[in-house]
């Protein structure tokens, strides 16, 4: 499984990508907790894109965390998201993964999941190399 990264913005996910080209690792880009309900799902979608788009030889996938909006995590999927968290009812992630399969794509549930998380880093390029590396995170 692809090492996760917390992203917060665009210059986070360059970051973390440039990291991950650099050592040649898979990386997921992850949206904060939540992300998908104050930020929407289009944001998140632009902001992916573009960092893709500026780092081609990156291998990389993005989750969106929906938190328990299962109208947030069906509009992510139907903008082309092909990961979305959702800690909604188990009624309403059977509904959505049964959506999402016919997308090709995946709800994952909300659980803890190790990963980096970019806010308020200072060097995070250097930080996600750390990541990536499977070395100690400190930050300053």
């Amino acid at each position: 499984m692809a090492a996760r990264i917390v992203v917060h913005s665009l210059d986070d996910a360059r970051a973390a990508l440039a990291a991950a080209t650099t050592l040649g690792r898979e990386v997921t880009l992850a949206s904060a907790a939540g992300a998908g309900t104050f930020a929407g799902p289009g944001w998140f979608k632009a902001l992916t894109d573009e960092a893709a788009r500026e780092f081609p030889a990156a291998r990389c996938d993005t989750v969106l965390d929906c938190g328990g909006a299962a109208g947030i995590a069906l509009a992510a999927l139907r903008l082309g998201l092909k990961r979305v968290r959702f800690a909604g009812s188990a009624e309403a992630a059977r509904r959505l993964q049964a959506i999402a399969a016919q997308l090709d794509a995946v709800v994952e549930e909300a659980q803890e999941m190790p990963a980096l998380d970019l806010r308020g880093a200072r060097e995070p390029e250097a930080l996600c190399r750390a990541w990536l590396a499977g070395g100690a995170v400190t930050r300053a």
